[in-house]
């Protein structure tokens, strides 16, 4: 096929990561191993390339950039968000035909909901980018009862990994499950908020990001369905 319209120039592992291939990080690892090539020569951190250019990763053409996809995943537990595809248990497995797509964040693998999957890295970048505060909602069940003191605890911020939570907002919705809305993203933080106050917990999962909320009725767990890049509105975004 050939290529009428060039695309502006881009970093070389930018490019690799638009085009679908893989990660930026994946591509300068492979790049450093000698395993890409610009146009005949071994490939350079520096290179900048767009469609006009013959760029084979591993032997294998860059046929130019991804159209640029987003889709709702309902990750049942027990899925691991790596993508490790000598592990039947990774997300690798669950992801769509076509373009090559990544979860934009994660969910660990005993949680389970809402995950999006994009091969778009500005996209991704804005949704976890930590000084863009983008919302995301859970259900969370804990293993005893729970009170307004629990939930008032957790909402002005506990002691994670050495720093103090953002304040975020916490309502109980029966003796053992509240529901929390979080603007970061630290590991496990739920899990380690519940613990510092006292509690277990037992199920996790994430009901909204941003505006898209999860509807079970219409997406099953394990299923993906694609949607319009436009149908995800961020607010207050960083550069």
């Amino acid at each position: 096929m050939s290529r009428s319209i060039a695309s502006p120039p881009m970093r070389l592992a930018k490019y690799l990561s638009h085009c679908g291939v893989c990660s930026r990080r994946q591509a300068s690892r492979l790049i450093d191993q000698g395993q890409v090539q610009v146009n005949g020569h071994p490939a350079n951190h520096i290179d900048h390339v767009n469609d006009q250019d013959d760029i084979y990763v591993c032997g294998e053409r860059v046929l130019g950039l991804a159209e640029k996809l987003l889709y709702l995943y309902h990750k049942p537990m027990g899925i691991d968000c790596k993508l490790n595809e000598d592990d039947p248990a990774s997300l690798f497995h669950q992801l769509p035909s076509g373009p090559r797509v990544y979860p934009i964040g994660r969910l660990d693998k005993d949680s389970r909901g809402l995950l999006l999957l994009t091969n778009d890295g500005e996209l991704c970048h804005a949704l976890i980018h930590p000084d863009n505060h983008q919302e995301k909602e859970y259900v969370v069940t804990v293993d005893c009862e729970i009170d307004a003191k629990f939930c008032q605890q957790m909402a002005q911020g506990v002691p994670v990994d050495g720093q103090l939570t953002l304040p975020c907002v916490v309502r109980l919705v029966s003796p053992n499950t509240f529901s929390i809305i979080l603007k970061q993203g630290l590991n496990r933080q739920i899990r380690k908020m519940a613990k510092f106050c006292g509690r277990r917990v037992v199920d996790l999962n994430r009901t909204r990001i941003a505006n898209l909320a999860l509807d079970p009725n219409t997406l099953a767990e394990g299923e993906v369905r694609q949607i319009s890049l436009d149908a995800l509105k961020l607010e207050g975004l960083q550069a």
